[in-house]
């Protein structure tokens, strides 16, 4: 009678695949795990932080696994901490964000759209152009309101709300890339000099969401990534395998 070795050892193989593609997606770079407000994710058996340790978060434990969800106070933080230009915004299931919305300029409207198109050149030529921002995603809608026309820039993003703007300014000025933002009403146009500026007026015009969600609360860019990585490799020597 002849033995079939490959079962037992694809399985065995396979339990060991699972536990290392979920292990990079629970436990953080050691450089990372000690930045309150940086990529970091708490697993299961880790406590949530509470009281003085983290005052601007509600008191929950951080475990990607488990879809949560988080109602957020019209003020749009849960204490209020003074950040470098303003209160800091807390972190979500659906990890750091806003909502910026703000009038266009008459006749802007098609620059605007124009403007997206840039964008999608711009990755096309530099994917990695925007990772300074630590991005997860980036959605921006026109909209009309009686005879005005609004932008909506959404983005959800692995920094603080103040870093990310500053992060922007940075990378837009070294690539010789203008903002989007030149079209829209009370813009000031020397934001490549005037960070503070620049992020007031983002202040001024960011809307609070009052609930996030996440599927997988907490994971950040970079971890996701790895995951998908470490799936893509495993699934290569599975073919192998057989």
């Amino acid at each position: 009678m002849s033995h079939d070795r490959s079962g037992p050892t694809r399985r065995g193989f396979l339990g060991t695949a699972t536990v290392a593609t979920a292990a990079t997606m629970a436990i953080p770079p050691a450089s990372q795990a000690q930045t309150p407000s940086g990529p970091f994710v708490l697993t299961k058996s880790d406590p949530a932080e509470t009281g003085a340790t983290a005052p601007n978060a509600p008191s929950k434990p951080r475990d990607w696994t488990q879809p949560a969800a988080v109602a957020i106070p019209k003020e749009g933080y849960f204490k209020y901490e003074q950040g470098r230009y303003g209160p800091l915004y807390p972190r979500t299931p659906a990890n750091y964000g806003f909502t910026i919305i703000a009038k266009i300029k008459p006749g802007r409207e098609e620059t605007v759209r124009q403007y997206g198109k840039t964008i999608e050149d711009a990755i096309a030529g530099d994917p990695t152009l925007l990772a300074p921002l630590k991005l997860h995603y980036l959605r921006w809608v026109l909209f009309d309101i009686g005879n005005d026309t609004y932008f909506m820039y959404q983005g959800i993003f692995d920094t603080d709300f103040d870093k990310y703007t500053e992060d922007a300014i940075a990378l837009f000025t070294k690539s010789g890339v203008n903002t989007v933002f030149e079209n829209l009403e009370g813009f000031p146009m020397d934001w490549k000099t005037n960070a503070p500026a620049f992020v007031k007026f983002v202040r001024e015009h960011q809307r609070p969401s009052f609930l996030e969600y996440g599927e997988y609360p907490y994971a950040t860019a970079d971890e996701i990534k790895k995951a998908l990585r470490v799936k893509a490799a495993l699934g290569g020597m599975l073919d192998q395998m057989q």
